[in-house]
């Protein structure tokens, strides 16, 4: 497997930036939908093996599955375009207002995509409404519930738990997209991107994405969530944390550490500046050879 050094990766993450920024409307709909709707089939999945073996740790090893297939066909996820799209903007290459269109539109596009899939999975889990109770339909309620009411009954507290988690969420999420550019080779990409994904959703931390499938899931299965409840207590609070662990616990540490600039050569005025500070000069270099 190849292998790009960390500054090679900010400088493939910024062109990817400049690419994404370039996109027409029509392709990040499209691609958006399609992640928002496999990332809702990883969570699906991961609640599957969950409920069949009964260990949270076998959920966590499947889930990824669907995030890297978004990261090899270069699909269109609000969460990892949280770290992408602002290191490009850190080094200059996109206005502020374009990077926020894009981001707004995959948000969009990941939500509809989400709840086309949450719809799809509640009638082929109940029959359409005939068999509404089944294990897995418990779980997902259950979840629900725990990512909603949860953080209600705490008021504020809650709301800055839910906060605290989507940061520490889309710090790993964010990292899972640069392992990924680490590589050029699709298992490598695969292998560095599971890692991450596997750690965030092992200790249950907010993924606005997955929470656009999780949470109207258990609404349609029959959890006593409201609109507000699902907004409010979770969705706006992990969005803007998982704005801050993209943006700035991955996207500006890393390209303040790893973008470095390559110097430009030196003049021949500048040279002679720089020994003349220094106490060096032909003058003084004679007078020690006389010496």
């Amino acid at each position: 497997m190849t292998y790009n050094k960390p500054t090679d990766v900010i400088s493939a993450m910024i062109t990817s930036g400049i690419t994404k920024i370039n996109l027409s409307p029509r392709h990040l709909m499209i691609r958006s939908l399609l992640s928002g709707g496999l990332l809702g089939i990883g969570t699906s999945l991961a609640f599957t093996a969950i409920v069949q073996t009964g260990l949270g740790i076998t959920g966590a090893i499947l889930f990824p599955a669907c995030f890297v297939i978004v990261i090899i066909l270069g699909l269109e996820l609000v969460t990892g375009s949280f770290a992408v799209l602002p290191i490009a903007y850190f080094d200059k290459k996109m206005r502020f207002a374009h990077m926020a269109k894009n981001l707004c539109m995959v948000y969009i596009g990941n939500l509809l995509g989400s709840l086309l899939y949450a719809l799809l999975f509640w009638v082929s889990i109940t029959n359409l409404g005939h068999t509404p109770d089944s294990p897995l339909a418990a779980a997902i309620i259950k979840a629900a519930e725990g990512k909603t009411l949860h953080y209600a009954q705490y008021g504020f507290d809650g709301t800055i738990t839910a906060f605290s988690k989507a940061i520490l969420c889309n710090w790993m999420v964010t990292m899972a997209v640069v392992m990924a550019f680490a590589s050029n080779a699709a298992g490598g990409k695969i292998l560095g991107a599971w890692l991450p994904i596997l750690i965030f959703f092992a200790q249950g931390y907010e993924h606005a994405v997955v929470n656009m499938f999780l949470i109207p899931a258990g609404m349609l299965l029959g959890a006593k969530i409201s609109f507000s409840d699902w907004w409010l207590y979770n969705q706006i609070p992990v969005t803007i944390g998982n704005i801050i662990g993209g943006s700035i616990f991955t996207g500006l540490a890393l390209y303040t550490t790893y973008h470095l600039k390559k110097p430009s050569p030196k003049t021949p005025e500048q040279w002679h500046e720089e020994d003349e500070a220094n106490g060096i000069s032909v003058e003084s270099i004679t007078s020690k050879m006389s010496n």
